[in-house]
């Protein structure tokens, strides 16, 4: 083999192995900033949305092993402001599929582009970081992946069934997108029996054109009934949603109404935080009072399980939120 050859076949290699990322410059649903809106300049958070920074070691360990297996986690693509309480707990929310999501949300920081990650090794590496982590609750999300013909779907199943073989006590929760309202992806996914089966909504339908383009709202329901109806009592059934772009207490809860119906038993509520000014304004804070009330609300309805409050995330204790608190 000559050297201009042993060159180009690492050059191959290393290109397969690291994704390139075309990212578009903003998100989709911008709005410009108004009087009724929070500045993204200067301006104070209240009080109970202050956090540590992360740092710690448990902190430091997690970014370095998830790093050295080339993963992503969504604490970190999304700007969570959770990430350093949840690694120092030795939790993560693995993002699965790359980290560049075909649609353009317009509160979401992960970029938005034309993907080009595939590895299909990728299934094996997150249960194995699963196991070194030694979870007994993992919870694996994605980005949209509308460029390929199963939106994605083959990828959780490699995940399933990877942590159930490398870490057979661990629950397994996933996060995924709508599969454009496919049955035959979503069934897949949920014939692998996943312990949680997630997708969120993320606001009230009334916001969808201007949050959440390339979305529905209702067709985000139903993929969330047939997952309950294709899954049974095996599968709890998830959704969260965020506060903050201008919706009502009302519609907040009119929202949880349509999705009871739709059998959803667990539910997040948290504010949303602007990640960039390009994204969407926060329209108002809400207060951890409000966010009590929405809780109560929720109850009422007949949820099994909610958390609610400023800094709740989807997958925020995980372990904990949900039916029975098991």
């Amino acid at each position: 083999m000559s050297e201009t050859t042993a060159d180009a076949d690492a050059t191959l290699a290393l290109a397969e192995r690291v994704h390139v990322t075309r990212s578009r410059a903003k998100p989709g649903g911008t709005a410009a900033e108004s009087a009724d809106t929070v500045p993204f300049r200067r301006a104070r958070k209240p009080p109970w949305l202050k956090v540590p920074a992360p740092g710690g070691p448990t902190y430091r360990r997690l970014k370095a092993t998830i790093g050295s297996d080339n993963l992503h986690t969504v604490c970190e693509e999304a700007n969570c402001p959770n990430v350093g309480e949840c690694w120092e707990r030795g939790t993560a929310t693995f993002m699965i599929l790359g980290d560049v999501c075909t649609r353009r949300c317009g509160f979401c920081n992960v970029k938005t582009g034309v993907p080009t990650w595939h590895d299909p090794l990728e299934p094996a590496r997150v249960a194995n970081q699963v196991k070194r982590m030694g979870l007994r609750h993992a919870v694996v999300t994605s980005v949209d992946r509308d460029d390929l013909p199963d939106y994605g779907a083959s990828a959780f199943v490699g995940v399933i069934r990877s942590i159930r073989m490398q870490a057979p006590g661990c629950k397994v929760e996933i996060l995924t997108p709508d599969f454009r309202g496919q049955e035959m992806p979503l069934a897949k996914v949920i014939h692998e029996r996943p312990d949680v089966f997630n997708h969120n909504v993320e606001t009230v339908p009334r916001l969808y054109p201007v949050a959440r383009r390339g979305s529905k709202f209702l067709r985000s329901a139903r993929v969330l009934k047939t997952a309950k109806e294709m899954g049974g009592e095996r599968v709890v059934t998830k959704s969260g949603l965020m506060v903050g772009l201008g919706e009502s207490f009302e519609e907040m809860v009119e929202t949880f109404g349509i999705l009871r119906e739709h059998r959803v038993q667990v539910l997040t509520v948290g504010q949303y935080l602007r990640p960039t000014e390009n994204h969407l304004p926060v329209v108002r804070y809400w207060h951890p009072e409000e966010f009590e009330a929405l809780e109560k609300a929720a109850y009422e309805l007949g949820f099994e399980s909610v958390a609610s409050g400023p800094l709740v995330r989807s997958s925020y204790h995980a372990d904990q939120n949900l039916p029975g608190g098991s």
